[in-house]
């Protein structure tokens, strides 16, 4: 069995504490990131959103995670992702540059475009140009990492001897992230040797999507090892079994307690909603691969059977998600798995529960001699 380790994803409130106040919400989230540390996992993940009233908490992930980076001391952190379309290069630069000498080296860089057409529509950003925005974002953010001085005159940005400072903490720079859906954006990361995470399709077609990223990056000839791979999915830990279905049932595909959907939620109910097309994802939500997420995330909502067959959640007592764990990783070859624990409108208790035991019976089920190493398990 290949290593594997474990990294948090966080929604920071999602959608379980609406109206808290903020400054309690982010208190609450960076001592549970402690726990994190203390409980074994390799690494602490938010993710950015912009005009989003119900996942709006981290609309500036690095200020939220330098507080974090404070109180911690060995956890890895990071945003999967950084919106690059929503940011002056150099300024990113700088600023994850500085994250990382505060944290010591412990930044992850995860990087995207972003999906929601409507976030880009109320910052007069072009949403159809998100692709070509992000790639010359990303080029000068690496440019201004490694650079003295950077001159550029690109299509989107133009400087003049820029003299960007600090240099990362980590040499070149932070492990860079793609989060990659479509067949174009897992063909960019491997030609740029870039880490690789996946978090919506289902079990069968995100190892497609490995694999063809591990064929693409085989292609470039690159040196050195292959990067990595993360795939988050939903995870629920009780003590039994049955405790750990009955509680889940409620969160999972419920319209009661579960997600807000894309086209529903505050967002439907302002002027702009979701934008152009009812999936928020304007003209690109009828592309075969958005499209057939599409129908995926329909199922998702509708049937709870759907989304443990299919892999997106997993349910069960430390011995089963310890099995399926074993069989997702032979099946996809993910060598980071990312829980995501904070479901739908979960209460933070039973959250709790499901973390203290994934922490104190799974992840040491995987523990080896080199990081996380080698699963114990057969």
């Amino acid at each position: 069995m290949a290593t594997l380790d474990f990294a948090f994803w966080s929604a920071v409130g999602g959608y379980a504490d609406q109206e808290g106040e903020m400054a309690d919400i982010y208190d609450a989230h960076i001592a549970q990131v402690q726990m994190l540390e203390e409980l074994g996992w390799h690494s602490y993940f938010v993710i950015e959103h912009q005009n989003s009233p119900m996942i709006g908490r981290i609309t500036a992930p690095t200020v939220f995670l330098t507080a974090v980076a404070r109180a911690t001391s060995r956890i890895r952190i990071g945003a999967m992702m950084w919106q690059l379309p929503f940011y002056h290069p150099m300024r990113l630069a700088q600023e994850v540059a500085m994250l990382d000498h505060l944290s010591r080296g412990r930044v992850e860089f995860g990087t995207g475009i972003g999906v929601h057409e409507h976030e880009f529509i109320r910052w007069g950003v072009n949403f159809y140009e998100r692709a070509a925005l992000s790639e010359e974002v990303l080029d000068l953010v690496k440019r201004a990492w490694t650079e003295d001085e950077v001159t550029h005159n690109g299509k989107y940005f133009t400087f003049d001897e820029a003299l960007p400072k600090p240099k990362p903490f980590q040499k070149p720079y932070p492990p860079i992230w793609a989060a990659v859906h479509s067949d174009p954006a897992i063909e960019f990361a491997a030609r740029n040797n870039y880490h690789v995470a996946q978090n919506l399709d289902v079990d069968d077609v995100v190892a497609e999507k490995f694999d063809l990223y591990r064929k693409k990056w085989t292609e470039a000839k690159h040196e050195g090892s292959m990067p990595r791979v993360f795939l988050m999915r939903q995870v629920h830990v009780a003590e039994t079994d049955e405790k750990a279905h009955e509680e889940a049932r409620q969160f999972i595909a419920s319209r009661e307690g579960g997600a807000v959907p894309v086209g529903g939620g505050p967002v439907g109910n302002t002027r702009i909603g979701w934008g152009s097309h009812p999936r928020g994802m304007g003209s690109d939500s009828e592309r075969f691969d958005d499209k057939r997420r599409g129908e995926v995330m329909v199922s998702a909502r509708e049937s709870y059977e759907f989304n443990l067959e299919q892999g997106l959640a997993i349910v069960g007592s430390p011995e089963t998600v310890i099995k399926k764990l074993q069989e997702g990783q032979a099946k996809i070859g993910y060598d980071i798995f990312c829980t995501n624990h904070d479901i739908g409108k979960m209460p933070s208790d039973m959250v709790n529960n499901s973390i203290q035991l994934f922490g104190k019976e799974v992840i040491p089920a995987f523990e080896g001699t080199l990081g996380s190493g080698t699963a114990k398990v057969a």
